[in-house]
């Protein structure tokens, strides 16, 4: 049996019309809370259509960017929840390395299900080394591609890869490859750092960029602490 196709135009025409309701509260410009009642049921009719249109699930590649703070928190969000349900995560960090984080600690007392791996040494003025910084990335890399390949694993964090891509050791167009090449994948991958490619944001299903609005470092001339940054 064939496959029904997307129905792009009628989830157009749906979001439309749930943005025209708008959220509700106070942003909503009736004066009764009869009419009121009235807008948000229809709100409601409207979002129930729109999640049953979309029913396709598939593993997803998930890049967080940009230059504000949040993009390793957000995905180490996505760990907590996925082995709240129970599954399998794998964490690899490129670049970091030279530290212990909260985070690390407090994962693997949470959970059994987390395998945590930094395979890098430092930013780049700490480690003064490109031959060997590259060398670490293309290990990190195939440590990663392992993970990915395995279907036991549900998400995959590749910390910091974004950034090792910038700075040449590894070629977005390698990791498009590499994904492109595996049937039906099932797991989640994110990657993480600022300065993701344009190739790797257009191959990407979902994009957060991190914009920095304000930061203590920079401001204030506070350095990074506990709790914060690691």
């Amino acid at each position: 049996m064939q496959e029904e196709p997307f129905p792009t135009k009628k989830i157009f025409n749906l979001d439309i019309q749930a943005k025209e309701l708008g959220m509700g509260g106070k942003l909503s410009p009736e004066t009764n809370e009869s009419s009121y009642k009235k807008r948000m049921q229809q709100r409601k009719n409207i979002q129930a259509e729109r999640l049953k249109i979309r029913k396709t699930q598939k593993g997803l590649l998930i890049v967080f960017t940009g230059n504000g703070k949040g993009k390793t928190t957000a995905a180490l969000g996505m760990a907590l929840r996925t082995i709240g349900h129970g599954h399998k995560v794998a964490i690899i960090q490129f670049i970091k390395g030279g530290w212990t984080t909260g985070e690390e600690k407090a994962l693997k007392n949470l959970s059994s299900n987390i395998s945590w791996h930094s395979l890098g040494e430092g930013f780049t003025w700490e480690t003064q080394d490109r031959i060997r910084d590259e060398k670490l990335v293309k290990e990190a890399w195939e440590l990663a591609k392992e993970y990915i390949k395995n279907k036991s694993y549900k998400l995959i964090i590749l910390d910091e890869i974004n950034v090792a891509t910038k700075l040449g050791y590894l070629a977005s167009e390698e990791i498009i490859a590499f994904l492109k090449s595996l049937n039906n994948r099932k797991n989640h991958i994110v990657l993480t750092g600022r300065g993701a490619s344009d190739s790797m944001i257009n191959h990407a299903d979902l994009v957060t960029e991190m914009k920095l609005i304000r930061h203590p470092f920079k401001e204030q001339g506070i350095k990074a602490q506990k709790c914060v940054e690691f």
